[in-house]
């Protein structure tokens, strides 16, 4: 019998890690990529593989983010504008800020960061990506007793749920990463980390899903999905034509809404905008970090790549955008100095903005889209797309390919009907 056709429409990290698997368990795959390869969050985002930890829906999170609604500069920043769907969404996510949701979705979101980190090592391995990866972990540093209490708390959460945080105080995260001035008072260490250069790893794993045989085409937009006889057919293409297949991945982020709402399903998600600078190590620019960190009050994370540091974050509620503000840039590089008073003036050899998909609950939004036979949706994995991107691709072909897989229950699009 000749291999099942599977189009993936999305080219970031999570369609080609789908891409990669479907092919890997011998699909014919194609993958539909409007820009390039990366174009979106993948290839700008902080390069950290941070498994395991809670939804972005913490209590009284969007009451904090609206105190400081008015402020460029807030971690999480709401941009005052007349967006009914925005506000609708933020309604819906503040109703998921409870203590009953974070324990909720870390009993499905711990195992799957330990079968991801595992996924990893071996994509790494058996793929030769040379891309930087350091399985060495990260530190989150706190510079206030309120960020400290937090920090702890959430590392108290990693460890009911089967993962090993250390507790480290100030002189101690001094004496590992010397960078780091007086400012702050204490943190965790986290083991169960790797980073890695996400430019350099999605460029590769694309390499590595083409000699599995996948059609990689950008330039190549799809304006539509093909239905007949309440099955996928195809895909339609925006410059014309039709792409027959057996089945369709959406895997497109915060636009994969537009092609869903075309069957009848509307998925609870707005586009998180986040930043990056990247700033050359040496005189007047980034010190050389020997390990990556998160500034947990400002949630910048700092990590350093080849000959820079990668200083990135925020989230943004702007809508579909890809405007860049100065002041949001302007902070990750205010709020690292304060932890890191070596770092110069030196002018950023990257500036970057992208857009990531934030489902309402914290949950990534994995497995069969409306009553459309074949057709299959992976999205909504916020500031996780990298972490999670093995671990979804192999899900998505477990399941595409007919074998199942078990997981995909608690992610199922179906959860909000």
């Amino acid at each position: 019998m000749s291999a099942p056709k599977i189009v993936v429409v999305g080219g970031g990290v999570i369609g080609i890690s789908c891409a990669y698997y479907l092919a890997k368990d011998g699909a014919e795959v194609v993958v539909l990529e409007r820009e390039r390869v990366g174009a979106g969050a993948s290839e700008g985002n902080a390069g950290t593989v941070s498994p395991g930890h809670p939804p972005l829906n913490k209590p009284g999170r969007v009451a904090a983010a609206l105190r400081r609604m008015l402020d460029p500069t807030s971690p999480l920043y709401i941009h005052p504008s007349w967006n009914p769907g925005l506000w609708r969404w933020l309604m819906g996510f503040a109703r998921h800020c409870t203590l009953e949701h974070v324990e909720s979705c870390m009993r499905i979101m711990a195992p799957l960061g330990k079968d991801t980190f595992a996924l990893f090592d071996e994509l790494v391995r058996e793929e030769r990506i040379e891309c930087e990866y350091r399985a060495d972990g990260y530190y989150d540093v706190c510079a206030t007793t309120t960020g400290l209490e937090e920090s702890r708390q959430e590392a108290d959460i990693l460890t009911r749920h089967g993962y090993s945080p250390e507790l480290v105080d100030g002189d101690e995260l001094r004496r590992r990463e010397p960078a780091m001035g007086p400012g702050p008072i204490g943190g965790v260490y986290y083991p169960e980390a790797a980073t890695l250069d996400p430019g350099l790893f999605l460029t590769r794993l694309a390499r590595a899903a083409r000699r599995r045989g996948v059609d990689i085409r950008e330039r190549a937009g799809a304006r539509s999905v093909v239905v007949q006889g309440g099955r996928v057919t195809g895909v339609r293409l925006e410059a014309g034509g039709v792409e027959g297949c057996d089945a369709v991945v959406l895997a497109t982020g915060p636009y994969s809404l537009s092609m869903a709402r075309r069957v009848g399903v509307r998925l609870p998600v707005q586009a998180g905008k986040g930043y990056h600078r990247d700033i050359a190590i040496g005189p007047n620019g980034a010190p050389p970090l020997r390990i990556a960190c998160v500034l947990s009050e400002s949630a910048v994370f700092c990590t350093p790549l080849y000959t820079f540091v990668r200083f990135a974050g925020t989230m943004e509620f702007s809508g579909v955008n890809r405007v860049m503000r100065p002041p949001r840039l302007r902070q990750l590089t205010q709020a690292a100095r304060q932890t890191f008073p070596g770092l110069g003036s030196a002018r950023a050899s990257s500036e970057w903005c992208g857009l990531r998909p934030m489902s309402v609950d914290g949950l990534p939004i994995v497995g069969p889209l409306g009553d459309v036979g074949g057709l299959t949706v992976a999205t909504g994995h916020g500031m996780l797309g990298l972490t999670l991107a093995p671990v979804t691709g192999e899900m998505i072909a477990r399941h595409v390919l007919g074998s199942g897989d078990p997981r995909i229950g608690a992610l199922s699009p179906a959860r909000f009907t």
